[in-house]
């Protein structure tokens, strides 16, 4: 198990263990805050490195260590 601080994910590097349509590397872009304010975080914005896409994903899906791994491997 990954162990992630929900504070310190923006900019962080992940790689996934399973290529996500060919992609492996990913970047935090962005942490968008919940609604309404105070409530807990849920969700992230990924990034691929190589073609710049994005997509949402919930942040403690990061934390399985069967599909992502922290820092470019």
């Amino acid at each position: 198990m990954n162990r992630v601080d929900p504070k310190k994910l923006l900019l962080s590097k992940w790689t996934a263990v399973t290529p996500v349509d060919k992609e492996k590397h990913f970047l935090v872009a962005r942490v968008p805050l919940p609604e309404p304010p105070g409530a807990a975080l849920e969700w992230v914005e990924i990034e691929a490195v190589h073609s710049k896409r994005g997509r949402l994903m919930r942040w403690r899906d990061l934390q399985d260590s069967t599909l992502w791994r922290r820092g470019w491997v």
